[in-house]
């Protein structure tokens, strides 16, 4: 839809129009010649969508090439909206109407009075304006508040007074948003939350073509691709779609969330917002990476967590973002020009999360922050068993682990502070002092680059703190890491 617009036709009349062997087309014929002109070029049709190329996109391909209306039923934060703006890119760059027409009359195939006439008077030289494909998107977020006047019209006092004609003439309509829609797409998003009159109000709409304004029964034959997005969940908790407007959309497309970390990675990547210094002074490690996808995964099965609600994909990338400013915050306190991300950084996207969940009354009890916290562990441990050697709940009391000698490190130390304005210089110091780690990591990541390093030994301590291996407490500027049992003593 931003994509800068090529030149514009120069007919202006609709004699040149003709001349030039223009055919006009329903604008559902539009979206489906042109979609099989991307496919027989084996062009995207939904370029920059991940991780629907086998299951979404297909099925929303085959609603356009059967001219269906279609409604996307998903949970929050599943592109079903993005969805619905690409497809403004299957249609043609310019289409004419008739110049001054408040509803994109087609000049071949006229509807309101005032193309009727104008053509009626003036024939060939009726003046022709171009519509760029961009301006062919409509979109209404449906309220309960939304009314038949505002989707269709309603009789305008002031153009009747204006005008001097009677409340009788259809000249004093003042059309809504779905007749100025014609010969476009039209998305109504939430579709259960319009008021049950205001779905009936569609139905001719959708197929007879004619609708009724305050008594007048007004024919127009609008030429409108509609798209309708849905959450299931709203069928029983805030409204419905009525049946028989379900019955007149074609096609519903079931929308879900990423199904691997590498798709995930992909949007959140996509839709961040990064400034340029931070873009410049901050690097952040694969394993971090996949660590922030990882929270999204947890909440989505967490039993603190609406599921029926969703975890929005929306999450993940303002939880990247929070992510980089703590970095970026941490870096600037310490007067350091650079720096790569944390472990500890994570503390910074609790915000991201809390906002973006809905909880059960088991997490209510438990309080949004904490929940937020859990999550982030529990990413933590995933991460970690898929990475390093599983830790058994049961094990033999003799039996060897590779975590042993780290374990007895920690147990023969007073175990580490990892402060918050740790330089990362010293930061790294710190880790590598623990040779058992380095070893470890060596041994398991021997392909891990250098300076993603201390997030991996990181890792490795937030994940034995995990599987009750060693403890972790929150100081006041930092994380300390100790020994479970030695921890546990020395607070008697």
């Amino acid at each position: 839809m931003n994509r800068e617009k090529g030149n514009k036709p120069e007919i202006n009349t609709f004699g040149d129009l003709k001349k030039s062997g223009y055919q006009t087309r329903p604008i559902r014929d539009e979206l489906r010649e042109n979609l099989i002109l991307r496919m027989k070029a084996d062009a995207p049709s939904f370029e920059g969508v991940w991780g629907y190329e086998n299951s979404v996109i297909p099925q929303l391909e085959q609603a356009i090439l059967s001219r269906h209306h279609i409604n996307l039923l998903g949970l929050r934060g599943q592109a079903k909206t993005r969805l619905a703006r690409l497809m403004v890119e299957l249609l043609d760059e310019w289409i004419p109407e008739v110049a001054g027409s408040e509803i994109h009359d087609d000049p071949f195939a006229p509807i309101s009075r005032h193309a009727l006439e104008t053509l009626r008077e003036k024939g060939d030289q009726t003046e022709i304006a171009w519509v760029h494909r961009s301006e062919r998107f409509y979109e209404k977020l449906a309220t309960p508040d939304v009314t038949v006047a505002d989707l269709i019209g309603d009789v305008d006092p002031i153009k009747a007074a204006n005008l001097k004609l009677s409340y009788a003439d259809d000249r004093v309509i003042h059309f809504g948003m779905i007749p100025r829609a014609n010969r476009c797409i039209f998305v109504i998003n939430e579709l259960p939350d319009l008021q049950s009159r205001i779905q009936v109000a569609l139905f001719n709409i959708l197929e007879e073509g004619d609708v009724q304004i305050r008594g007048f029964k007004v024919r127009l034959p609008l030429d409108v691709q509609f798209v309708f997005t849905a959450n299931p969940e709203d069928y029983t908790n805030r409204g419905s779609i009525v049946t028989p407007l379900k019955d007149r959309i074609g096609s519903q497309i079931l929308t879900h969330y990423p199904q691997d970390l590498e798709t995930a990675r992909r949007i959140t990547a996509q839709e961040a917002a990064r400034v340029p210094a931070q873009e410049k002074g901050i690097r952040v490690p694969e394993l971090a990476r996949d660590l922030l996808e990882q929270i999204s995964f947890e909440a989505r099965k967490s039993e603190y967590v609406d599921r029926k609600s969703g975890v929005s994909a929306r999450m993940s990338i303002t939880a990247f973002e929070n992510l980089l400013s703590t970095a970026e915050r941490r870096m600037l306190k310490s007067g350091e020009k650079s720096t790569v991300v944390r472990l500890s950084d994570f503390m910074g996207v609790l915000p991201a999360i809390t906002g973006k969940i809905e909880l059960v009354y088991e997490g209510e009890q438990e309080g949004a922050d904490n929940v937020a916290q859990i999550l982030v562990e529990e990413a933590v441990k995933t991460l970690f068993a898929t990475h390093f050697p599983e830790i058994k709940k049961l094990e033999h009391k003799d039996a060897e682990t590779p975590y042993d000698s780290l374990i007895a490190w920690f147990f023969e130390s007073e175990g580490i502070d990892l402060m918050d304005d740790l330089s990362d210089a010293h930061y790294r110091e710190v880790l590598e002092n623990i040779k058992p780690l380095t070893a470890l990591i060596r041994k398991y990541l021997p392909d891990l680059e250098e300076e993603s390093r201390p997030f991996a030994q990181e890792l490795v301590l937030w994940g034995l703190e995990g599987f009750e291996k060693l403890s972790k407490s929150r100081i006041s500027e930092g994380f300390r890491f100790r020994d479970l049992y030695g921890s546990y003593i020395s607070g008697l």
